[in-house]
């Protein structure tokens, strides 16, 4: 009996911590088209066709993912909204907060 109560604690926080390291988002087809600028200035000769909201977890159970890979995902999911949008670049409009992040859509060039 004592093995199992020890057992299932330790089962359950190496899934965690495994399902932490796993990339849960895909690029989307057409979403690789979609550049992405620095946040700041709107981009030059660019118009201005929306905002992207986007959300994945940042933790899982008791465990806090990765912030950088937390970032990637957002990005990755701003950019796959694109091409719905009709744009082309995404620029980020703030910082990750608690797994969410907005995006500035636009459709830049000719």
């Amino acid at each position: 009996m004592r093995t199992n109560t020890i057992r299932l604690p330790l089962l359950a926080a190496s899934i965690a911590l495994l399902a932490a390291g796993c990339t849960w988002v895909h690029m989307a087809p057409g979403a690789s088209a979609v550049r992405v600028v620095p946040a700041g200035t709107a981009p030059a000769g660019c118009q201005k066709l929306g905002e992207i909201s986007v959300s994945v977890k940042d933790s899982v159970a008791f465990y806090d993912r990765n912030p950088l890979r937390v970032r990637e995902e957002l990005e990755t999911l701003a950019r796959n909204e694109g091409p719905g949008l009709g744009a082309n670049t995404i620029q980020p409009l703030d910082e990750p907060r608690d797994g969410e992040q907005r995006f500035a859509g636009y459709r830049c060039g000719g």
